[in-house]
């Protein structure tokens, strides 16, 4: 299973996800082809429905925290109720391409 696979599985498993999006976007950043090390999440949750933002974080931070002490170098995290999802249009933000690493 790689790492993708395995985050979205932690975090279905886990969260009560009434949306859930795990991006690759290591490509975006200066490692080798194929890396699996940067990762984006979209969470939307009635699970967060009155946890500050830093408690949403915390709670994913947990959950992945073997995969964040091996393989995974960054992670973005976007976690939403569902009504700062609708909100947000139901899109997540696009993410930056990587300024360092000689790029």
């Amino acid at each position: 299973m790689n790492v993708q696979d395995i985050i979205e599985k932690i975090l279905s498993e886990n969260i009560d996800c009434l949306y859930l999006q795990v991006e690759n976007e290591s490509f975006r950043h200066a490692v080798p082809v194929n890396s699996e090390t940067h990762f984006k999440v979209t969470v939307v949750s009635e699970q967060f429905s009155g946890k500050l933002l830093i408690a949403r974080h915390r709670l994913i931070n947990e959950l992945l925290s073997t995969q964040l002490a091996g393989p995974v170098h960054a992670l973005a995290m976007h976690t939403y109720t569902p009504e700062q999802w609708a909100q947000k249009g139901n899109i997540s933000p696009l993410s930056a391409d990587c300024m360092g690493g000689g790029k």
